[in-house]
């Protein structure tokens, strides 16, 4: 990243304010990373953030918000496409301002274009899918909505090793579950339930069981299968917060931590998760960091 206050900087510091602007269970282009890394994670975060917002904006027509999906990656691939750090006339609003310094950062460390379109994919999934019948849809949105993040954090540290992007993929798809479950009583709010058909059948559930105000003993075995899978997910994560060095360990170690701890708050909440959401508090800090300081690889 420039370190001059030309247009290119400023790009860049549009990304990082809107990444302080917006709370996340995990840290978004936080002290935790390398220095150098943090601009362009930032204009990583930027692009999906607006993006998600795009895809919830609940009030607009689906067709409307799909279109505007459509535009947004098609404003980021003309921003790849200008050979020039300055600031084009069609990108001097302030997300077009972001676009140059993600595309900025595409072209310095050759990030693959397909993992930004796998992104949008998933928002606009969002937009007209409500409900998955099975795991295996599930992952896939998983594979598009979370694992390009892990992979292009993994790029942008220079790593392109195919054993932790599949670590890498394990943990973010488990981070992702676990959102899924954390908010739980607000999706089914807005009509929208992650947890599979196949899972609700099998566990007897019912959906019309879901008005509340708590999880059925039907429901609950449903919750302790995804949970389940979940911890199972982040098993397999590990092996990337052991595979890289330096800041980014202590991040990844920390994520992983902060991560699993929700997972056992959704555990705990148990029938309460309809209409109580788990969430991490400052008072978790000090023991997650001492945790991901101490950490022990499995032998």
């Amino acid at each position: 990243m420039p370190s001059s206050p030309g247009p290119l900087a400023r790009a860049y510091a549009a990304c990082e304010a809107l990444a302080r602007s917006h709370y996340e269970n995990f840290p978004v282009a936080s002290w935790l990373l390398p220095r150098a890394m943090r601009p362009h994670i930032a204009a990583v975060y930027a692009f999906a953030r607006i993006a998600d917002d795009i895809a919830d904006e609940g009030e607009a027509p689906a067709a409307q918000r799909e279109s505007q999906l459509r535009a947004w990656q098609d404003r980021l691939h003309a921003a790849i496409s200008s050979s020039t750090e300055g600031i084009p006339a069609a990108f001097g609003d302030d997300k077009g301002l972001m676009l140059v310094a993600l595309a900025h950062s595409i072209r310095t460390f050759d990030l693959p274009i397909a993992l930004f379109d796998d992104l949008v994919s998933a928002f606009a999934q969002d937009i007209t899918t409500s409900r998955y019948d099975s795991w295996d849809e599930v992952f896939d949105y998983c594979r598009r909505s979370a694992n390009p993040v892990g992979r292009l954090v993994l790029r942008i540290a220079g790593y392109t090793d195919e054993a932790l992007d599949r670590s890498s993929d394990a943990l973010c798809t488990a981070l992702q579950l676990t959102n899924f479950w954390q908010d739980f009583g607000r999706d089914v709010r807005i009509g929208r339930l992650y947890v599979p058909r196949d899972v609700v059948v099998s566990s007897r559930a019912r959906e019309m069981e879901l008005s509340g105000p708590y999880l059925t003993d039907s429901w609950m075995i449903a919750m302790s299968q995804c949970i389940d899978v979940t911890r199972r997910q982040f098993a397999a994560g590990r092996a990337v917060c052991d595979g890289v060095t330096g800041r980014l360990r202590f991040e990844l170690r920390f994520t992983w931590l902060g991560g699993t701890r929700i997972l056992d708050r959704v555990e705990q909440t148990g029938p309460d998760l309809l209409y109580h959401r788990p969430a991490l508090g400052v008072r978790d800090l000090p023991s997650l960091v001492w945790r991901a300081a101490r950490w022990t690889s499995p032998s």
